[in-house]
């Protein structure tokens, strides 16, 4: 047999190989489908593709046993903190709203206690916010704990580093992780300075793939979040770089959302990274010291919601698709990417025919184009449900703001994608307390003064090319 019979018997194989794998992993359809079109029409690079971004392989290797370690410290951590504060009825009461649904289901699905004692600042822009942050982090006086997926080496993420650098060197605890893949642009010396200075750093799933591929790589820690001195905690959208700050030329102003909560809730955030610094760092830190007794502070109840690869329940996924279920008069959300999985986008024109008002606002320029295309071939069917969809234009929106009646929002890292429910590791904050979700709906639309809204009429009437790019990227959607 000729060189090229043995090399075309090798190919012909493997990919053989890999789609009997692919289809015995018993994933969801779409994307079984989607991995096997890759594999019939290039299936040299589909293979490789597959090997470097499709097992799971590493997922249930890795992650089982992150969840066992998880459930033992939340356990050990929460069990003497929040369930011992008194609040009256509040953790008994039966509320006949989406709060009555949403809520039990984050207490069995997540191991997401529901907390009371707090009070929250919403932070709109990248000035205000990382103000506000490097406020908190020169407060401290017992510890820092940061965790981030995007640290950039730029002018604010320098503002960062020093800050975090002076703490250390007064004696402060500081810690810091940041995602090997969303900050693989940080160079060693950025980092070793403040390893000099007594900060510990540390990497989440460093990889050794080649750079090119590093955008897209799986199960990425995606989540965002400060905790100082068990106080005071910080989470939404905003990554540690300058176009954060709206200085960014291709994209302009940078709309995000963060919020600033005091009180019980921090609890949660803090557990959070202290799982998570065990799974980095093999240690294990149990101290009630990171939790603090805190006077009264407000009566916002607020439950912190975490997912990832290593949950055994979708927990932000279901959270969004119950809310969005039960609502009784309105749906607004904010997300930069719109790649839903069957269950949310049957959802979203469920509610939008049974009458609730659904709104849904997006970026109106891309910075990812593939999921920018593919967000936009969802808009017919949903506008033709009524769902009704809006274009920012003032800059790039990167809220991830959910909104559902009059008392449910939820503010954090999760994209409306299959990335963010399926793979990614996520944080967010479910609100249930009329007076945010007032200030958060008052915002959306000051927002929408400043987007486009979608006609399905002129919708139906877009070019020729954009329906190819369209239907091309959806094809992509469920591995995007």
């Amino acid at each position: 047999m000729s060189p090229l019979g043995i090399l075309t018997a090798v190919i012909t194989v493997s990919t053989i190989v890999v789609g009997i794998v692919i289809v015995l992993e018993n994933r969801n359809p779409s994307r079984t489908m989607t991995w096997l079109l890759i594999l019939i029409f290039v299936p040299i690079f589909g293979i490789f593709l597959y090997l470097y971004l499709g097992q799971n392989h590493r997922k249930k290797r890795t992650f089982i046993k992150k969840r066992k370690q998880d459930y033992r410290i939340i356990r050990r951590l929460l069990d003497n903190q929040i369930f011992e504060s008194d609040h009256g009825d509040l953790f008994t009461r039966r509320y006949n709203d989406v709060r009555g649904k949403v809520l039990p289901l984050m207490i069995n699905n997540g191991d997401a206690p529901l907390t009371a004692n707090n009070r929250s600042r919403l932070l709109k822009s990248g000035e205000t916010a990382f103000e506000t942050m490097l406020e908190a982090i020169e407060s401290a006086s017992h510890h820092v704990h940061m965790e981030y997926f995007i640290i950039k080496e730029s002018v604010i993420g320098r503002r960062f580093q020093q800050a975090l650098i002076k703490k250390a060197r007064e004696g402060v605890s500081v810690r810091l992780i940041y995602d090997a893949v969303g900050s693989w642009r940080l160079s060693r010396r950025f980092l070793d300075e403040m390893r000099e200075a007594g900060v510990e750093v540390k990497p989440f799933l460093k990889v050794f793939y080649p750079v090119i591929l590093a955008h897209r790589l799986n199960y990425r820690n995606h989540r965002k979040l400060l905790v100082v001195d068990g106080r005071m905690g910080f989470t939404g959208g905003f990554n540690i770089g300058d176009e954060y700050l709206g200085k960014s030329p291709e994209l302009g102003y940078w709309r995000d959302t963060q919020v600033q909560i005091e009180g019980e809730a921090v609890y949660a955030l803090q557990v959070i990274f202290l799982r998570d610094w065990y799974f980095v760092s093999g240690q294990e830190m149990d101290d009630k010291i990171y939790f603090p007794r805190r006077e009264h502070l407000g009566n916002q109840l607020i439950q912190v919601v975490s997912s990832g690869p290593d949950s055994l329940w979708a927990s932000i996924h279901q959270g969004y698709f119950m809310a969005i279920t039960t609502a009784m008069q309105r749906v607004y959300i904010c997300t930069p990417y719109l790649v839903p999985d069957e269950s949310i986008l049957v959802a979203l024109k469920t509610a939008a025919l049974r009458g609730v008002d659904v709104r849904i606002l997006l970026p109106g320029s891309p910075d990812h184009r593939t999921v920018f295309w593919a967000s936009k071939s969802h808009f017919q069917e949903l506008l033709e449900a009524g769902v009704r969809i809006f274009q920012y234009q003032k800059g790039f929106m990167h809220s991830k703001v959910v909104l559902v009646d009059d008392n449910f929002t939820s503010v954090g890292t999760t994209n409306m994608d299959i990335r963010s429910f399926d793979l990614n590791f996520e944080v967010n904050a479910f609100y249930y307390d009329e007076a945010i979700t007032r200030q958060m709906s008052r915002d959306f639309f000051e927002d929408l003064t400043d987007s486009i809204e979608v006609s399905l009429e002129h919708h139906r009437q877009r070019p020729l090319i954009h329906r190819f790019k369209e239907s091309a990227m959806r094809l992509l959607s469920p591995i995007l």
